[in-house]
């Protein structure tokens, strides 16, 4: 029996008749393997010689081969183009049921009661699906790209909450990375309106041109914002230019990267400080000279986390509001754990925190040789016997001569 398969796309009812025709075949078929015995073939041993060149029996043996070799090679290869049809159509009915599947599992998905939550609700619900990281990199597998992909209704509720587009974490990418990468933080930032922004700059290349023109056009919306970067190139003036227009709404600034940061063009931006009620800077961990002088017009509440740097050795600190942030130090040194530290001068700091002092030389155990107060610190000769107890032969200097603030920025 011929079987001629000719169509791969066929019906259900087309499809049930072939495979019952394929089965009644098979089951009834089978190859059947010709005699292939000769006279020559029984006796292999044979004198050649004795066979002459002419022998008509040998060729039509031969020729009886190469008709029975044809038709088996026609029929392997007819059986091949069958067998390739027939894996067509495996593949269909394949896809047939995972649609099948698919659209069972939805309507079954109608029946279910989460279809039927208020906005409200599933606000809630979408809010709980957030990753465990304030800060977002964009990805369509993970909330919040991804609940715009479940439905239609997912993604207006989506869409329409702000606050699940406030934060994110950017990452400079090379130019041709970034087009696309621009695009995507973009449609983010819209989504995420009047609300104010909380972002994350991960700077590996000098790629401040791309970051800018990003950040520029919002930078009246961000209210917190760290900085890691490993290039000590990518703070560039015109980059630092754009952090000075950050705006009064800022709160939270964190900077991590090498020691070639240039923080005097940062600092350089005084409304940004003036405003900041949180600030971090991890940039140099082998720094061993540090100077810094503040000053404020008005009260401002600052904390501080504890803090261990190994290699400082020389830490000078004035303060040009005593009036007003006399109280900021006591909190300073609590913070503050230096084990390398060799050189202390302080100026213009009063209340002097005497006690917080000792507790911080204690802790630190450091080398220190020099504790020098300048203009505006007073010391009695009791508390320089308790420092000299903590740490023998210490030279401690009192020399109201030393006056000035060290890198005094006034900040409003």
């Amino acid at each position: 029996m011929h079987l001629n398969i000719e169509r791969t796309t066929v019906n259900a009812s087309s499809i049930c008749d072939v495979i019952g025709t394929l089965q009644n075949i098979l089951a009834h078929s089978r190859v059947i393997i010709p005699d292939l015995e000769t006279p020559y073939s029984l006796f292999p041993n044979i004198d050649h010689s004795a066979i002459g060149r002419g022998d008509k029996s040998i060729s039509a043996i031969i020729t009886e081969r190469q008709q029975q070799l044809d038709t088996v090679v026609q029929e392997i290869s007819g059986l091949e183009s069958v067998m390739d049809r027939m894996k067509n159509i495996h593949q269909q009915l394949l896809k047939k049921k995972d649609e099948i599947i698919q659209s069972m599992n939805l309507h079954r998905g109608l029946l279910s009661a989460l279809w039927r939550l208020p906005p409200e609700i599933l606000s809630l619900i979408f809010v709980r699906c957030l990753p465990e990281t304030e800060h977002l990199l964009p990805s369509p597998t993970l909330a919040p790209v991804l609940l715009t992909r479940i439905c239609r209704r997912w993604r207006d509720v989506a869409i329409g909450m702000s606050s699940l587009w406030c934060g994110a974490l950017i990452v400079d990418n090379s130019h041709k990375e970034w087009q696309r990468a621009a695009s995507c933080y973009n449609t983010w930032f819209e989504r995420s309106r009047d609300l104010p922004l909380s972002l994350v700059l991960k700077c590996f290349k000098n790629y401040t041109t791309h970051l800018r023109s990003l950040l520029e056009p919002r930078m009246s919306k961000i209210s917190n914002l760290p900085i890691t970067t490993s290039d000590p190139l990518w703070c560039t003036p015109s980059f630092a230019q754009s952090i000075s227009r950050l705006p009064s709404t800022l709160r939270r600034l964190r900077v991590a990267g090498p020691s070639a940061f240039d923080f005097d063009r940062i600092t350089s931006c005084n409304p940004v400080w003036a405003h900041l009620t949180h600030i971090e800077i991890a940039i140099c961990p082998n720094l061993s000279s540090l100077e810094i002088g503040l000053g404020f017009y008005d009260e401002v509440p600052l904390t501080f986390e504890p803090f261990m740097h190994a290699n400082l050795q020389f830490f000078r600190i004035s303060n040009a509001s005593p009036m007003r942030m006399g109280n900021l130090f006591p909190d300073l040194f609590n913070a503050l754990t230096l084990p390398n530290l060799r050189i202390l001068e302080a100026r213009y700091i009063r209340p002097w925190p005497h006690e917080e002092l000792k507790t911080f030389l204690a802790r630190s155990s450091c080398p220190l040789e020099s504790l020098i107060f300048g203009t505006g610190v007073t010391m009695t000769d009791e508390q320089r016997g308790e420092y000299i107890v903590l740490v023998p032969f210490l030279d401690v200097v009192v020399d109201h001569r030393r006056s000035g603030y060290f890198g005094y920025r006034r900040l409003r």
